[in-house]
Order: structure tokens, then sequence, then C-alpha cells
């Protein structure tokens, strides 16, 4: 090789090489970036966390103004459960008793009659519905706070004593908020 191609080839490595450290530190960069605006935004003592309303607010705003999202054509699979096209929605805060054969052995189920409790679900569901999603449970299932016509699906349930509210299930207080039912 002569030496000018010993020299073009020892300035393309260069190139290789000052492309790779620049390439890392723009990764670097747009990771330390995400990282600031994940603690900005997240958690109790996050920056931006001061100037919110509590989440109690949001829950009781959300209650007489719902301003969730639309859902289709839903059917009762439960008395705490929906089935909304492909879309399976829990029901936050409350358990409803189990169709014969659900409850699995060793497990408290919620007392009480279960096609009763899955008819005045079906009952309450008249009108468009909306959902406030709030993440997905183990099963897969969409966690919500749905309305309809009647109000808030979980507060109906609650009031006509077809389920019973479980704080350890309730994200963050929300049905509480909106619900006196579920206090008392």
């Amino acid at each position: 090789m002569t030496r000018a191609g010993r020299h073009r080839a020892s300035r393309a490595l260069g190139d290789l090489a000052r492309h790779r450290r620049r390439k890392r530190a723009r990764r670097i960069a747009l990771g330390a970036g995400l990282l600031l605006l994940a603690a900005l935004v997240g958690g109790t003592g996050g920056y931006l966390s001061r100037y919110l309303p509590p989440r109690s607010e949001v829950a009781a705003r959300a209650s007489s103004d719902r301003t969730g999202a639309p859902l289709g054509s839903c059917r009762a699979i439960d008395g705490d459960t929906l089935a909304c096209g492909a879309e399976r929605i829990r029901l936050v805060g409350i358990d409803a008793p189990e169709l014969p054969g659900h409850c699995r052995k060793g497990r408290a189920c919620a007392p009480g009659d279960p096609v009763a409790a899955t008819r005045q679900l079906r009952e309450a569901m008249e009108g468009p519905l909306r959902i406030e999603r709030l993440g997905t449970d183990r099963y897969g299932r969409t966690l919500g706070l749905v309305a309809g016509a009647r109000g808030d699906l979980s507060c109906w349930q609650l009031a006509q004593g077809a389920a019973i509210y479980k704080p350890r299930w309730d994200e963050g207080g929300r049905l509480a908020a909106i619900c006196p039912a579920a206090a008392g």
C-alpha cells in the first residue's frame, strides 16, 4: 500500500471513530434528557407536582365533568368487569360477587348474588359510556373509571349493594373521592 493509501485509510478510521463518539454522546444526552423529564414530571416529589392539583381534586372534577374517552359497544361480563370490543375493563375500587366457579380456592370473594350484580351493572350501562383509563391489572384488563347516563358505574354498583368497596384496589383513592357510597 502506498503512503497516500495508508493516509486515506487512517483518515477513514479516524472519521469512523469520531462518528461513533458523536453518536454515543447523542445517545447519552438523549437518555439524560429523558431522565430529567421523568424526574420533573413524575412522582410525588417531582418539580411539577407542586403546581398540579391533588389527585382527589382531579377525580372530583372528572366525576362532575366526565372528559374521558368514549367507549363503543360494551357488555357486562360480571358485576365489576365489562367487555368493550376486544378490550376487557375492570371497574376500579370494587369487588362484585363472582359467577359460579370463578371464586378460586382460598380467596375471600365478595358476598351476594352474582347474577343480580351483573344485572345491576347492565342497567347502569345505559347511554354513551366514557372511560378514564388508569392502567392494567395482572390479567391484562384495563383498570378504569367508567361513567354512563347514571353516573360512575363503580359508584352505582356500591349504591345498589351489588359490590363492596376495596380501598386497596382504588387507584389513589380516585373512586372514594367521587363516590359517597365508597366512604360509607
